[in-house]
């Protein structure tokens, strides 16, 4: 899923190809990514774009008589920027807005169809996609302490819940947790304040370094290789990879349709954590410490 640095590359990206553009027509490829009927889509069109922000993990935007297109990419969810005359891609094209200068394509791999598309008037109506989680870019480190304390969940969860921590999903918090060297299992209301102080640091500074990672390679282009996975990320991804690190083999908790990946020596003390399915299946070979695995 992108999250808040491939959001606030794209942001910068469409902040630079369509604000101040007329939005001259919306094509709904596939009818299931529109999710509102009122206002009608075609209100829309002939508007200017007037500015363009991000709102958690979608993406706004702001037009002309108080309206909002308001885009959510989900985990399979893509823009791409067509320039004209070019062909948008085939089965995965979702929506296509097309301005004077080119034409912004919604895209998403997969059959499970889980991006979005909503249209909405007023600031009040768009409130309602705000999940409330704290936005770090302007966060203070008493702010955050006292949001993650307000209740007591894993590290993994908190740092994922945006009605907790906007912006942040599964890739970037298991690189987060392992720059704070700090288990994804760990309970938010037992961490001491120094654990605090460094979770918080390291969110801001993965984030950081990140986002000027992806605008750097974007190099001032509409960003095209948004992904999860990259080789230059320290544990995510990398099951059984060495961690940067110490050298320890990375491994993961597998969950529904993600996975936790962490060093077991930089975050957990040498504690392989129990994977459900694994460790049902294996019971008592299961290894639990680095020595054992």
């Amino acid at each position: 899923m992108p999250e808040l640095p491939d959001i606030a590359v794209y942001r910068e990206a469409l902040d630079k190809h369509v604000r101040g553009q007329v939005l001259e027509r919306v094509r709904i490829v596939n009818p299931f990514v529109l999710r509102t009927a009122e206002p009608p889509l075609i209100t829309v069109e002939g508007l200017r774009v007037l500015d363009v922000r991000r709102l958690g993990k979608r993406i706004v935007l702001g037009l002309a008589n108080d309206l909002f297109l308001v885009i959510h990419l989900m985990i399979a969810g893509r823009l791409r920027w067509l320039e004209h005359g070019s062909r948008p891609p085939g089965r995965i094209t979702l929506a296509l807005l097309d301005f004077s200068n080119g034409t912004l394509a919604l895209t998403e791999a997969g059959t499970k169809r889980r991006a979005s598309l909503h249209l909405v008037r007023g600031a009040e109506a768009l409130a309602t996609f705000d999940a409330g989680g704290l936005d770090l870019e302007t966060a203070d480190a008493a702010t955050f302490a006292q949001r993650l304390r307000a209740e007591n969940h894993t590290l993994k969860r908190a740092l994922t819940d945006p009605h907790i921590i906007s912006g942040i999903g599964n890739a970037y918090s298991d690189e987060i947790l392992h720059r704070a060297r700090l288990s994804p299992i760990g309970h938010t209301r037992k961490l001491d304040d120094d654990a605090i102080a460094r979770l918080f640091r390291a969110a801001l500074n993965v984030l950081r370094e990140w986002t000027e990672r992806l605008h750097d390679e974007a190099g001032g282009a509409f960003p095209e290789k948004v992904t999860a996975f990259r080789p230059e990320m320290a544990v995510h991804g990398k099951f059984r990879e060495p961690c940067p690190v110490c050298g320890t083999p990375v491994q993961r908790i597998v969950y529904a349709e993600n996975e936790c990946n962490y060093c077991p020596t930089c975050q957990t003390g040498g504690t392989v954590l129990a994977d459900r399915a694994l460790s049902r299946l294996l019971h008592k070979s299961w290894p639990r410490n680095i020595e054992d695995l």
